[in-house]
């Protein structure tokens, strides 16, 4: 039977991982280790200096075993598959990420950082994402299908496979684009403003991103913006 270990950034009962846990169960067995609470742009840090709280945890979907981690995204993958799981998964799927990863942001993204944590342990890893809307019929359609097609995949151990639903209803999907390549554009072009001044000469700033769907032909944020699942395989550092 296939082992599945399932992570986010989003928390341990984040909708997207109770969707990904639907579908998984369907495929093996599923192991879900997830943040105890919203880790998002958490990159692939992992906790050096400090300890890892894990703790069982009740969860909506029968027959997964499921433990929430004080930790990163990062690692739930190093304490899922080195400590809590009886052996290593044949699988990582991180998601589903409420927010597509594609592009640049892919640096930032807590989600594409758990999946790289587990090509490094050698494992076949996978990144689900989803623009961060209410419309999820492209991928309540085809996530069972895609989830098929990748754990047949054979990445090097220096590759993720990142995969991106456009949300939008099931009549203006396009279809499946693979191969994608990271975009070098930015799905928002951040500024910072300024909430406050401090005493001493301080201020309290908070990140503005302005939306952006300009990208390059042939890249995964130009394959969501024209309502295409994408499907690509992202280098980690070699």
């Amino acid at each position: 039977m296939l082992s599945i270990l399932i992570t986010n950034d989003d928390g341990i009962l984040s909708e997207g991982l109770v969707r990904l846990a639907r579908a998984a169960v369907k495929l093996g067995e599923v192991w879900a280790v997830a943040p105890d609470g919203q880790r998002s742009a958490a990159s692939h840090a992992i906790t050096l200096h400090g300890t890892v709280d894990i703790f069982p945890t009740e969860f909506p979907v029968p027959g997964v075993h499921a433990y929430s981690c004080s930790g990163t995204p990062a690692d739930c993958v190093r304490t899922g598959s080195l400590s809590i799981m009886p052996h290593k998964p044949d699988i990582v799927i991180s998601g589903i990420n409420n927010g597509y990863n594609t592009a640049t942001d892919i640096q930032y993204s807590g989600t594409c950082g758990a999946a790289f944590e587990g090509a490094f342990q050698g494992i076949l890893s996978v990144a689900l994402s989803e623009d961060n809307k209410s419309c999820h019929e492209v991928l309540e359609r085809y996530l069972p299908e895609i989830l098929q097609e990748v754990i047949t995949e054979k990445p090097s151990p220096d590759e993720i496979i990142n995969v991106n639903f456009p949300c939008c209803p099931l009549s203006e999907f396009r279809g499946i684009l693979r191969d994608r390549k990271v975009s070098c554009s930015m799905f928002y072009r951040d500024t910072y403003r300024l909430v406050k001044e401090l005493p001493g000469g301080g201020v309290r700033l908070e990140v503005n991103g302005e939306h952006n769907k300009t990208a390059e032909e042939g890249s995964d944020m130009k394959a969501v913006v024209d309502n295409y699942i994408s499907i690509g395989r992202v280098k980690n550092v070699s």
